[in-house]
């Protein structure tokens, strides 16, 4: 089945991961922040079923915040993210507590809760389920840059609403974004009368490279490094 997809490699889980430090209260969810907040550039990274706590997550955090960015990597799950070790509760199960509608009611608080503190400018980053939350978030007009990555449950219609510019990073090997389904996305970006688009195909990695990579597998590690930089570049262009 193509969740079995979604949920492959999960990562052990380390609440204490990271440079940066976990709030309890940022627009009404926990959420590791990394950066300073004094910045007036936010990113928000909206994690896969596993949730916030995975390390490579944090680490991507930890990049970003390096470049200026106050980043905030909320906890959409409440502290139950996914767990592949669970048999009694199997992912349907599990995805019907935590849907991206969800997700993206909550994501718009934490927008909210940025722009109060003075934020001028966010950039939303979306792996996975993640992806969907910010494709919603680009299409209520929410943010000013997004980023999706082997994203899963979005469509073809949601890119005709897409108010930003947008960056699609897809996994050759995916069958919840195929190639075929991706660049669909990218033909329907290239109809519109205005906002920036990028669509690239990473060749040689499946859905979740770019987030569950094992650190000692170079070329996983270098693929999921490319992506890092494509998205950070994005961001850099037009979260200012």
């Amino acid at each position: 089945m193509a969740h079995s997809q979604c949920c492959a490699n999960p990562p052990t889980l380390s609440p204490t991961g990271g440079g940066g430090a976990v709030v309890e209260d940022l627009g009404g969810l926990r959420a590791y922040t990394a950066g300073s907040p004094d910045s007036k550039l936010a990113v928000l990274l909206i994690s896969d079923v596993y949730g916030f706590e995975a390390p490579n997550l944090r680490k991507i955090a930890d990049k970003v915040a390096a470049s200026g960015y106050f980043v905030v990597v909320p906890d959409f799950f409440h502290g139950d993210p996914f767990s592949l070790s669970n048999a009694e509760r199997p992912f349907q199960a599990w995805i019907q507590s935590h849907t991206t509608d969800k997700g993206f009611e909550e994501a718009k608080l934490v927008v909210a809760a940025l722009k109060a503190k003075g934020i001028s400018a966010i950039g939303a980053v979306g792996y996975c389920w993640g992806a969907k939350v910010v494709v919603e978030l680009a299409k209520a007009g929410e943010i000013q840059a997004a980023v999706l990555l082997h994203p899963s449950f979005v469509t073809v219609d949601d890119f005709k609403e897409v108010k930003c510019p947008i960056a699609i990073l897809g996994a050759e090997s995916d069958h919840l974004s195929p190639p075929e389904l991706v660049k669909q996305f990218g033909e329907v970006l290239s109809a519109r009368a205005e906002g920036d688009y990028f669509v690239k195909i990473f060749p040689g990695v499946a859905h979740g490279w770019s987030v569950r990579y094992r650190t000692d597998d170079a070329p996983a590690v270098k693929s999921a490094e490319e992506a890092q930089s494509d998205t950070l570049a994005w961001l850099t262009k037009y979260v200012k």
